[in-house]
């Protein structure tokens, strides 16, 4: 069984991969390393906080349904689920950045004449 971080990570490193053509564009009409690097981790945020925003309250739906189901199940602390938010958060910029300053290394005139 894959583990969430693990598809998260794979997803978000396979989307950073497939925008070098653009990272190239950008560089080669002057975006500096930092704006470019900027947008890149901006839209991975987007795209985990959306996750989290689906994921979240399902968690907390579940975590009720399962105390109903297990009796003397503690359920009133939200920790668990603000930790893995966190986790989540801090591996979709990991998976995003490293992806991303592998493909600032690309020289723009090779990304552009690539299509």
């Amino acid at each position: 069984m894959i583990v969430p971080e693990r598809l998260i990570a794979r997803l978000l490193a396979y989307t950073v991969t497939r925008r070098t053509h653009e990272i190239g564009v950008r560089m080669a009409l002057g975006a500096s390393r930092s704006e470019v690097m900027r947008i890149a981790l901006h839209d991975a945020l987007l795209a985990v906080c959306a996750g989290l925003a689906i994921g979240a309250p399902l968690a907390l739906w579940g975590k009720r349904v399962a105390a109903s189901l297990i009796p003397d199940l503690p359920v009133a602390s939200p920790l668990p689920i603000v930790v893995a938010a966190a986790i989540m958060i801090a591996v979709g910029l990991i998976a995003a950045y490293l992806p991303m300053r592998r493909a600032m290394r690309v020289d723009p005139m090779v990304a552009l004449r690539y299509e």
